[in-house]
C-alpha cells in the first residue's frame, strides 16, 4: 500500500500490544498530527523466528486475531500485516528501509522502539538507521524509552516470564489488561460433577499460545458475552490421575448450562496457590470449597 502523501510509520511484532507498545503508539499518532500524515502500524502475521526455524515455539501473548483487535482498539490510521518470508529475513536493515518501508509504503517519517532492530544480522543499531534514513530520504526519530513508577522495563518478555512464574497480577499491570486464553470446552473426566466442582475442560484455540504456569487461578470467564466468576486449575491432575500431559479445567460458578464443543474466554486475575496432591478426594474437596471462597472474595 503506497501512501502518495507518505506516512509515519513503526514497525515490530508488538506481541501483547502492551503499555509500552501503546506508549510508542502514541507517540507515533503525535508524530503523524505534527506533520499531517497517515499513521500506519507494519506488523507480521508470523513471528519472525518461525518463519526461519519451523520448531520454534514462540509462547505468544496474543493470537493474530487478538493482536489486530488490540492494535485496532489504538485508533491509529492503518494497520498493515506482513507475511514474514525467508526472502525477507534476508534484507539488511538499509534494503528493509528501501524495499519495504520506502517503496512498499512510501514511509516519510519512522519512529523506532528504544531498543528495536531489524535487519537479518541485527548489528546495525538507531545510529545506522538514521544514516540509512538521510540516504533514503525518511526521517528516522528513536522513541523514548517508556517507564512507570513500578517497571523500569516493559517488554513481552518480561509479561512471558511473568506468566510462566504465576505472577498474573504483574504480567495484567505489564499488558494494561487481564490476560486471556480461549479455549473449546472438551469432553473430560467427569470426575468434577460427582464432587460438585463441574469443570469444562478446555483445549487451547492456538497451539502458540502462552500457558500460565501450574497452578489454581481467581478467573473471569465469558461465554455468549457474559461474564462469570471461576477458578482454573492449570495442572497433571495428582490426586484424581496420573497423566503427564498439562490439563487446563475451570469451574464456573453458578454456571449449568452444558457447553461442550462450545468457545470459552478465559481471562486470568491471580495465582491463589499450587497444584496440591491430596490424601483422597475428601480432602480436595476441602480446599476446593476454601478455593471457591478466596476466588469470591477476590472478584468482587
Amino acid at each position: 500500500m503506497h501512501y502518495k502523501s507518505g506516512c509515519v510509520a513503526i514497525v515490530g511484532f508488538f506481541d501483547g500490544v502492551h503499555s509500552g507498545h501503546r506508549f510508542l503508539i502514541e507517540e507515533l499518532k503525535t508524530l503523524a498530527r505534527e506533520r499531517n500524515q497517515r499513521s500506519i502500524i507494519i506488523t507480521f502475521a508470523i513471528h519472525p523466528r518461525k518463519v526461519l526455524n519451523s520448531d520454534f515455539q514462540p509462547l505468544l501473548l496474543n493470537t493474530l486475531d487478538e493482536k489486530n483487535e488490540h492494535l485496532e482498539s489504538t485508533k491509529v490510521d492503518e494497520i498493515s500485516v506482513l507475511d514474514f518470508t525467508v526472502e525477507m529475513a534476508q534484507l539488511s536493515a538499509y534494503e528493509f528501509l528501501d524495499i519495504i518501508l520506502k517503496q512498499q509504503f512510501n514511509v516519510k517519517t519512522l519512529l523506532v522502539g528504544h531498543d528495536h532492530r531489524f535487519g537479518h544480522n541485527r548489528t546495525d543499531g538507531f545510529p545506522e538507521y538514521k544514516k540509512y534514513g538521510e540516504m533514503l530520504g525518511m526521517e528516522v526519530i528513536q522513541a523514548q524509552p517508556y517507564k512507570t513508577t513500578e517497571d523500569s522495563h516493559i517488554s513481552s518478555s518480561e509479561i512471558r516470564l511473568a506468566l510462566q512464574h504465576g505472577e498474573i497480577e504483574r504480567a495484567n499491570r505489564l499488558l494494561g489488561y487481564s490476560y486471556s486464553i480461549q479455549g473449546k470446552v472438551i469432553t473430560g473426566f467427569k470426575v468434577g460433577r460427582k464432587i460438585d466442582f463441574p469443570t469444562a475442560n478446555l483445549q487451547v484455540l492456538d497451539a502458540d499460545k502462552l500457558i500460565p504456569a501450574l497452578g489454581v487461578y481467581a478467573v473471569r470467564v465469558y461465554w455468549n458475552g457474559n461474564p462469570y466468576k471461576g477458578m482454573m486449575n492449570i495442572g497433571t491432575r495428582p490426586t484424581l490421575a496420573t497423566e503427564a500431559h498439562i490439563s487446563l479445567e475451570v469451574n464456573i460458578f453458578d454456571f449449568n448450562k452444558d457447553i461442550y464443543n462450545q468457545t470459552i474466554k478465559v481471562e486470568f486475575i491471580k495465582k491463589i496457590r499450587d497444584e496440591q496432591k491430596f490424601n483422597g478426594v475428601d480432602e480436595l474437596i476441602e480446599q476446593l470449597k476454601k478455593d471457591k471462597e478466596t476466588v469470591k472474595t477476590l472478584i468482587r
